[in-house]
């Protein structure tokens, strides 16, 4: 099973990508797609459904050999390694782009933000997540005490999962207008209740069995390695039910674990 989706703050984002395809192809499917920073693959079902033709990338190419064996039925899915800041497609290709989670990772996010225009159909749209800097001091109160005093961080909490920076809603909505691209939605994505219920153990239990922990070009093979499946688990249900209470009392709070982005050129 996508073991995954039993995370609140992972359901979210695959919730948030979901819900907003399907609102946005409107019963039409979108033509060129790229899913910019795959990983293990497991959203490319669900996004397939979406496009015509859906290109997944990923800089790791352990992760792109296993999303490709996972995903082998889906015929309208190609897998490539790419590099977030230099793709090699030509401008102007995609109709569609998903990166979730990936610019926190690329070293230079805002360099990201103009590949994504440069390779967008005029009129294309992207849906993007990323960790917020403005994470609620329940989800990680260690950093967030230390982020008054110092620069220091310790590498769990909001900085786990090989997060050596956070983006800033701020920050994004600059580099989205700098480079041209309008925002259609802007959402938070988990809340004080998930941050709670996540505070550092999923770091922790990441780090221990995910087979790429750090989510980094390369990294050493691991004797014991959880990957996911794309079968959904029934418990899903109960997880779902926390977001929509969370969602109800901190949609609109200034702080949230994550935030989630639709864009357009």
């Amino acid at each position: 099973m996508n073991y995954k989706l039993l995370f609140p703050t992972y359901r979210n984002r695959y919730l948030f990508v979901r819900r907003n395809l399907k609102t946005l192809s409107k019963g039409h499917h979108f033509g060129k797609a790229l899913n910019l920073g795959t990983g293990e693959g497991d959203y490319d079902p669900m996004i397939s459904q979406y496009c015509e033709e859906l290109i997944s990338c990923d800089i790791n190419e352990q992760d792109i050999a296993y999303a490709r064996q996972l995903n082998a039925g889906l015929k309208n899915v190609t897998y490539r390694v790419e590099d977030a800041l230099n793709l090699s497609f030509p401008d102007n290709y995609f109709d569609l782009i998903t990166s979730v989670d990936v610019i926190e990772h690329v070293g230079k996010p805002e360099r990201m933000i103009e590949e994504v225009q440069r390779v967008l159909k005029p009129n294309g749209i992207a849906l993007i997540t990323f960790p917020s800097l403005d994470f609620p001091l329940t989800y990680d109160p260690i950093n967030r005490v230390l982020s008054w005093f110092s620069e220091k961080r310790i590498p769990q909490g909001a900085y786990a999962f090989g997060h050596e920076y956070l983006v800033s809603k701020t920050e994004f909505r600059q580099w989205s207008d700098r480079h041209r691209l309008s925002i259609m939605i802007e959402q938070n994505l988990s809340g004080y209740i998930i941050g709670l219920l996540e505070m550092y153990w999923t770091g922790i239990v990441q780090r221990i069995f995910k087979a790429n922990a750090t989510n980094l070009q390369r990294q050493p093979d691991k004797g014991m390695a959880l990957r996911p499946s794309t079968r959904e688990p029934f418990l899903t249900k109960l997880t779902d039910l926390i977001i929509a209470i969370d969602h109800a009392l901190f949609r609109s709070a200034a702080h949230s674990v994550g935030k989630g982005f639709i864009i357009k050129k």
